[in-house]
């Protein structure tokens, strides 16, 4: 009896000690990992608030272009980035892009959720969405921060970033820098680049046509061109330019917030 509870005893202090070893090689785990996710949010926090006012001199698409140009070894890969004013932008473009590619930006809180109903319907009929579900400012915070991909972690970072951006922005300068980093061909880059590169116009000198065939080539601007548009990009901005004039034109856009 008396080693039963010997070994009893025994065993007791070993799994105490055991605990004891787990617990202080968990705590510096768990520290690490709350002062990352810490950092993380504050880090994030500043980024988004200080791009409220800052021009992004890069984004993480441009940079990635540039990874997958290097490595393909493109030589003759450049970056075309110019930065254009949202008022120095001619009021036919924003209104184009909305109409083709978010109707309900004014009204949503970053997620359209109607349409992403209408994707994941899609996929499960087809086996493929045949419409896009991500709103402007989703992919604002896709083109600023995100690396492309359909990960279920990275769409819950886009999520959070997009959260922030309509959280810490107001609705024009989502629009703003969506119009300035949104690719509209190979590594051209907003408005400013992509109205000289195709049609040797400023951006605010941009008629209707031209605004709705650059809003045209916006699902895939390596593959579309809006100085040569294919059957599918004129059809496509012909609808475009159908659907800006069933929202009203520009003036559908005039109440947004620039504050």
């Amino acid at each position: 009896m008396a080693t039963t509870r010997r070994r009893k005893h025994g065993n007791r202090r070993v799994g105490a000690r055991a605990t004891r070893n787990r617990v202080l090689i968990a705590h510096p785990a768990a520290r690490i990992a709350a002062r990352a996710v810490t950092l993380f949010f504050v880090g994030s926090v500043a980024a988004v608030l200080a791009l409220r006012w800052i021009r992004p001199v890069t984004t993480a698409f441009m940079i990635e272009s540039r990874i997958e140009a290097a490595l393909h070894r493109e030589r003759d890969y450049r970056t075309d980035y110019r930065w254009v004013p949202y008022r120095e932008i001619s009021p036919n473009l924003p209104i184009a892009v909305v109409a083709a590619e978010d109707q309900k930006f004014p009204i949503h809180a970053g997620f359209d959720f109607d349409a992403i109903a209408d994707a994941l319907e899609d996929q499960a009929d087809g086996g493929g969405p045949s419409r896009g579900a991500s709103t402007i400012s989703q992919q604002v915070a896709k083109n600023l921060f995100l690396w492309p991909g359909r990960s279920w972690v990275r769409k819950g970072i886009e999520a959070y970033f997009t959260v922030l951006l309509e959280t810490l922005w107001p609705k024009r300068r989502i629009l703003e820098v969506y119009l300035n980093v949104a690719e509209f061909g190979p590594g051209v880059f907003g408005v400013g680049a992509a109205s000289q590169r195709f049609f040797g116009e400023p951006a605010s000198r941009l008629d209707r046509e031209q605004a709705a065939r650059l809003a045209a080539v916006l699902p895939a601007p390596r593959r579309l061109h809006a100085d040569r548009p294919s059957e599918y990009v004129r059809a496509r901005s012909e609808r475009i330019e159908q659907e800006v004039e069933r929202l009203g034109g520009p003036t559908y856009l005039r109440a947004l917030s620039f504050q």
